[in-house]
């Protein structure tokens, strides 16, 4: 019971602290210079937009002050299946050459996206939702990259606007780390995690994605990293986005990221990059091992409460570690409880951490039930933002 004690803890410490530290050591000393000076592609800005009415005024409006050439930038509203007023605010905005894809039939996003696609004229696609929007200058460093030939895509930094509460707390410093962790990866060979809402991709390389696909980033960025390319992360192209509802709807939105994840990690022999053997690692322990986290954490836990309790019976000369290891196990999920419904503020939403993490691996989880009951489709889900 210590051997699968042990190797649970030291899982999750390779998975949240090992990898992470590793790739930024190995990066320190892979040193990229940077992209030469180019001019700017031609580029189709493509809006997935499923029943947006809310926000797409503001988010058009945005894409619209964008610092970048108006003559090189197209555009295009993926609207398939929506019921609302969608299709009628696109209109509004096709005076200013904003022009809109839209099917009546619903068949998810990656069909609208691909819809949008056969109509693009750029040589670079752009990628992004409605709910997201851009600082002005973002699409000047998320498209510097391309100078470089081996450069397939590019993705920029996901910021979530602080509401001052526990769920934008912890999600802000969610995106910090993982913006960390990116920034290292594309500095050593390729990043292997991209951000749907800003994302950048040769025209060329945009690969036919089969049906039932749930990430489509995720499908996207394997795509080109096996086509011998690299995946470029700009953390000065920012896009910001409110954060979800709720706890549930953050729940709801990981749970079908996850249930892709699982997706992605069944078919592997065909989708990863085996021609990259160090993006393979990459990716295996970026993505795939967290799939793993919420096991290893009930391991840790369950096989810690049996050492104990033979400990405490005489049935085990196990020392004190496994009490100390035990208290601050119940410490941090007694803090995951206290933090998902306090209000702290200032130093004290590092207790928002714990909340978060029990949250999302709950998700996790919950993603790893759909993929097995195969109950998680590629149609939109639309979380509510505030």
């Amino acid at each position: 019971m210590a051997v699968i004690f042990w190797i649970s803890l030291f899982f999750l410490i390779y998975v949240y602290l090992g990898y992470p530290l590793l790739m930024a050591v190995l990066a320190h000393f892979h040193r990229r210079g940077k992209s030469p000076s180019a001019e700017l592609p031609e580029i189709s800005l493509i809006i997935a937009a499923y029943n947006e009415e809310l926000v797409l005024r503001e988010k058009l409006a945005n894409a619209l002050e964008l610092n970048y050439p108006r003559e090189k930038m197209e555009i295009i509203v993926a609207a398939d299946g929506s019921t609302d007023d969608t299709c009628d605010i696109v209109r509004e905005f096709a005076p200013q050459g904003v022009k809109l894809s839209y099917s009546p039939e619903r068949r998810g996003k990656l069909a609208a996206m691909a819809h949008a696609v056969e109509s693009a004229a750029g040589e670079v696609l752009v990628f992004s939702d409605a709910n997201n929007f851009f600082l002005p200058c973002s699409f000047q460093y998320l498209l510097q990259p391309f100078s470089d030939e081996r450069v397939g895509a590019s993705t920029g930094a996901k910021h979530v606007r602080s509401e001052e509460d526990s769920l934008s707390n912890s999600e802000g410093l969610y995106w910090k780390y993982e913006s960390w962790i990116k920034k290292n990866e594309s500095q050593l060979n390729s990043c292997t995690a991209a951000a749907g809402e800003i994302l950048a991709v040769r025209k060329t390389l945009f690969p036919h994605i089969p049906a039932g696909v749930i990430n489509d980033d995720f499908y996207i960025l394997l795509s080109i990293i096996r086509a011998g390319y690299r995946i470029a992360y700009v953390p000065q192209a920012e896009s910001w986005e409110r954060v979800s509802q709720n706890q549930l709807d953050e729940v709801k939105r990981r749970t079908r990221i996850t249930a892709g994840r699982f997706q992605a990690l069944a078919n592997s022999w065909r989708w990863l990059p085996w021609n990259n053997p160090t993006a393979v690692w990459q990716i295996i322990s970026h993505k795939y091992f967290r799939l793993f986290i919420p096991f290893a954490m009930l391991l840790t836990l369950l096989s810690n409460l049996i050492l104990a309790v033979a400990a405490w019976s005489g049935a085990s000369q196990a020392g004190m570690w496994v009490n100390w290891m035990l208290a601050a196990q119940i410490c941090f999920y007694a803090l995951a409880g206290l933090g998902r419904y306090s209000a702290f503020k200032g130093p004290l939403k590092i207790l928002y951490l714990p909340a978060f993490l029990v949250s999302s691996n709950l998700a996790t989880l919950l993603g790893f039930f759909k993929h097995v009951r195969k109950n998680q489709d590629a149609s939109w889900e639309r979380v509510n933002r505030r």
